[in-house]
């Protein structure tokens, strides 16, 4: 969580995840995998709307929140894509207050010990505070919500 080698400030968060790196990325990167993720852990269904067109210079487009009124949007345009090794992104995000920022996002997915190592390296937040927030409440949240997707789908029916 300190500078990267061009000054600017990042993020590095990791994760084990219980599903194979192709299963982790696919959840990562499959839109109707992501609706199911972004609202599992909600008690009431908010707004969720996503599309991905997965190829370098392909863009997935996110809009979610509690409602039509609090929308939170990001748009990544795909940069590089290994799939199930590596996906790098270049990210516009804007809150319901109408701030806005430009990121890079660079997740790495590794077998490890039966599951996923997912590893989130994040650059170019405009202040330490904002990163601060991501690495505190937003990262952990999207990672619990990729985690127990992929704990509900790898149960046996």
């Amino acid at each position: 969580m300190t500078p990267d080698d061009t000054g600017t400030i990042q993020l590095r968060t990791t994760r084990v995840l219980p599903a194979t790196p192709e299963e982790v990325f696919d959840a990562y990167t499959d839109a109707e995998k992501q609706k199911i993720w972004f609202s599992i852990l909600d008690e009431q269904p908010g707004v969720v709307e996503i599309d991905v067109d997965l190829r370098v210079g392909g863009r997935q487009t996110a809009v979610w929140g509690p409602d039509p009124d609090n929308l939170f949007r990001e748009r990544q345009t795909f940069v590089e894509i290994d799939r199930p090794r590596r996906l790098v992104t270049e990210s516009v995000g804007s809150a319901p207050d109408g701030a806005s920022m430009a990121t890079t996002v660079v997740v790495t997915f590794e077998e490890h010990e039966g599951g996923t190592l997912l590893t989130v390296v994040q650059s170019g937040f405009p202040a330490p505070e904002v990163r601060d927030f991501f690495t505190k409440e937003v990262w952990p949240g999207a990672l619990d919500r990729i985690e127990a997707y992929l704990r509900r789908a790898g149960r046996p029916s």
